[in-house]
């Protein structure tokens, strides 16, 4: 029989999802939240909904007794923790069964039999997974794991053991990095983890991230619904996925899908799983890890198979057989998703914090699909995950769905943070990428073409901005404005109608001339000329005739800055202060500044020492990922103007050099 009432143990996109489907079943949800929540989506998103704590998800999505107490004070029948959080705590799901609540996930064993990278490595070597080499102990000296790093050879990886999506996860590629790497690794898995146990893997240059969808019920019955490619990533972070996997054939597809519904028969799996493999160029598979929850691309799945994994996750919570056979599962079509995330691109991929000041989302269709947990006005934190929503595409072949992949995301539109809408944009029309010619290693080889400005598209865009400076678009079109005395624009008596638009942009200066011409403006930008007219058309979006081609663009005015998006790619420019001209640059090379808001979580340096370019001088924790910054330049510590444990806000100077 089918639960009347489900708490769900988590937040953002994947909480409004979870509700959507249950809702859609007659079942009652229950939200909780945290303090920095209390106005989110997802609490609108449910039928009930409950404070749990503060910001920090310590005090709030990972408090398994506070959430466990509001499950039991509403009366939920069962609990589904989504991903991340709880999802993969057999702790709680212990708690869960002794409080007589359903957790809408494996069972505790199952949990525990995947929980360790090193113990499901163990359980596959028994089975007979292939392995990438590598170690997989539970002897954690340091002198034993810096032997077992040269004894496997580089490059290697370096995994957190008690988790995934790339947290405490570290890249060494030779003996001299091993020991710096090894402290990080372990510092960031027992934050994101409570445990820093590690495992160390060679790591294959030129692999793909293929996995499994696998599904089993309480009755011993398992299936797969086929594969995922998520082979796209940055800091060993999902970005891309799609499903089925490009180049896959029917052979190899059902080896792998054999080998992901073995692993989920050994240790008597239920509910939604993920079986991961590494794609070597040569056709061979290595297992790398299982998810025992629903994964974050599970939407490519949905696609394919025109299956709701969260109906059949409820279903199986509630003893029911497997919706379907292995036999009825049929594939159709091509999916692809894209992680729309909070994030700087040409900065690493740097998390940003802010408020959404403008969103416009593309149309969503039967072939078109966004889960998001935020709305305009909403605030992007420091305490969770920086991801905003998933697109979704799906059409009968991939170069289709690629082409209405790359139309949705010149549509998505967001204003008053950084975001990699412009990124995922370039990425999609790659050759490259359209020839399925990638590997997990993609960004970082075509990182230098990715990131690359188009001269003439930003020449436009410094058009564009300088034209929104000018309060005489607003004004020519407001009633009553017939004489020269009410327009404020350019006219002078007994003076040229010329003036100069200065602007900023990633450290350059340009100087933009403007004239008139009749109705319409003359813009002159390194000795070209575009003739424009334009006028607000609400608060955000200005409608422009750009050399006759008619545009609408949204813009995001501020005091001393205008951000646009303009043909897919967002643009900031900033508008100097002369007032302040013989004023200290605080970005200088001897002064950095802290790229985020965020937590100190480690000082390698003391105040004297002697620094090199690239040597780290403090480590900053953000949104669940670790950011160190390192010296630009040769000199020493001046200076310490933080202690670990103290927060820091974007823009703070943290260290003082004195350069050599």
């Amino acid at each position: 029989m089918m639960f009347n009432k489900i708490l769900i143990a988590n937040r953002g996109e994947i909480a409004v999802r979870v509700a959507r489907s249950a809702r859609r079943l007659g079942i009652r949800c229950v939200a909780v939240y945290s303090s920095a929540d209390k106005d989110a989506l997802h609490v609108e998103a449910c039928d009930e909904a409950f404070c749990i704590g503060g910001a920090a998800a310590s005090e709030s999505y990972l408090d398994a007794g506070r959430i466990l107490e509001v499950a039991q004070q509403c009366g939920a029948e069962a609990i589904h923790p989504g991903y991340g959080f709880l999802s993969e705590n057999a702790a709680f799901a212990r708690d869960c069964e002794a409080a007589g609540i359903v957790f809408i996930g494996p069972p505790a064993s199952a949990i525990d039999a995947m929980g360790s990278k090193s113990e499901a490595k163990a359980l596959m070597a028994e089975a007979g997974v292939p392995l990438v080499p590598g170690y997989h102990g539970d002897d954690q000296a340091d002198d034993l794991l810096a032997r077992e790093s040269e004894r496997i050879g580089y490059p290697q990886l370096i995994k957190a053991s008690a988790g995934g999506g790339g947290k405490g996860m570290r890249l060494v590629e030779s003996a001299k990095e091993f020991s710096q790497a090894l402290t990080s690794a372990r510092r960031e898995a027992s934050a994101s983890f409570g445990d820093d146990k590690v495992l160390i893997e060679r790591y294959l240059t030129k692999p793909r991230h293929v996995e499994m969808q696998v599904f089993a019920d309480t009755r011993g019955d398992c299936v797969h619904l086929f594969e995922r490619d998520c082979s796209i990533q940055r800091r060993h972070q999902k970005v891309l996925e799609e499903a089925p996997a490009p180049g896959i054939g029917a052979d190899l597809r059902e080896r792998m899908g054999k080998a992901a519904t073995d692993c989920a028969r050994a240790i008597k799996y239920v509910g939604a799983g993920t079986v991961e493999f590494l794609l070597d160029e040569d056709g061979s598979f290595y297992f790398m890890e299982m998810n025992t929850r629903l994964q974050v691309e599970h939407p490519v799945t949905e696609m394919i198979t025109g299956q709701d994994l969260v109906e059949w996750q409820l279903r199986v919570a509630c003893g029911e057989p497997l919706p379907l056979g292995q036999a009825d599962i049929e594939c159709q079509g091509h999916a692809i998703e894209a992680r729309i995330y909070a994030e700087t691109p040409h900065r690493d991929f740097m998390p940003a914090a802010g408020r959404i000041r403008y969103l416009s989302l593309p149309a969503t269709t039967d072939g078109v699909r966004i889960d998001t947990g935020v709305r305009s006005g909403d605030l992007i934190g420091i305490n969770y995950d920086p991801m905003i929503a998933k697109l979704i595409v799906h059409a009968a072949e991939r170069s289709t769905a690629l082409a209405k992949l790359a139309l949705a995301l010149s549509q998505y539109q967001i204003l008053g943070l950084n975001t990699n809408i412009g990124f995922l944009a370039s990425l999609v029309t790659m050759p490259e990428f359209n020839a399925a010619d990638f590997d997990t290693g993609f960004i970082g080889k075509h990182r230098e073409r990715l990131f690359a400005q188009d001269a003439g598209q930003l020449r436009e865009a410094l058009v564009i901005a300088a034209a929104a400076t000018l309060p005489a678009l607003e004004s020519r079109l407001e009633a009553g404005m017939h004489s020269a005395w009410d327009a404020r624009d350019l006219w002078r008596m007994n003076l040229p109608a010329a003036l100069s638009v200065e602007l900023e942009h990633d450290g350059n200066d340009y100087a933009i001339a403007v004239s008139r011409a009749d109705d319409s403006w003359v813009f002159t930008l390194d000795g070209e000329s575009y003739r424009l007219r334009g006028a607000w058309v609400d608060d955000f979006n200005l409608w422009l005739d750009l050399n006759d081609e008619r545009i609408e663009c949204p813009v995001l005015r501020e005091a001393a800055a205008l951000t646009l998006n303009y043909r897919g790619q967002a643009y900031r420019f900033d508008i100097p202060d002369r007032t302040h001209a013989g004023d200290s640059d605080a970005t200088d090379a001897d002064h950095p500044q802290a790229p985020m808001s965020g937590a100190v979580v480690a000082l390698p340096v003391a105040v004297g020492d002697t620094v090199e370019p690239g040597d780290t001088l403090i480590v900053i924790e953000a949104m669940k990922m670790e950011h160190a910054i390192v010296a630009q330049v040769s000199g020493s510590v001046s200076e310490i103007l933080f202690a670990v444990g103290d927060q820091v806000d974007e823009g703070d100077t943290l260290v003082l050099l004195e350069v050599e």
